[in-house]
């Protein structure tokens, strides 16, 4: 009877460590996916409001789900790439 019980609790330990590693890689994406949001809008409001490129050189970010993604994993450097191409195109 008690070999029942370890075998039930190590299956059970399996299965939890299982969905904590399925729920890692979204949980990830939707946290780097708001920080992008969030780098996104105070670079705009830095571009933007505080004239440093915004308004002599009519140049924004768009923000949007990829930008957003961008911004959130490779954070200040993506950024920075999202300018220099928005500066391109």
């Amino acid at each position: 009877m008690e070999g029942q019980f370890l075998i039930y609790g190590l299956i059970g330990i399996a299965i939890l460590f299982l969905v904590t590693k399925l729920l890692k890689w979204p949980i990830k994406i939707l946290i780097n996916g708001i920080v992008g949001v969030i780098i996104l809008y105070v670079v705009n409001f830095i571009i933007a409001k505080l004239n440093l490129l915004g308004i002599n050189l009519n140049f924004s970010l768009a923000i949007n789900p990829i930008t957003a993604l961008i911004a959130g994993f490779f954070g200040v450097p993506g950024v920075i790439v999202l300018i220099i191409i928005g500066a391109l195109l």
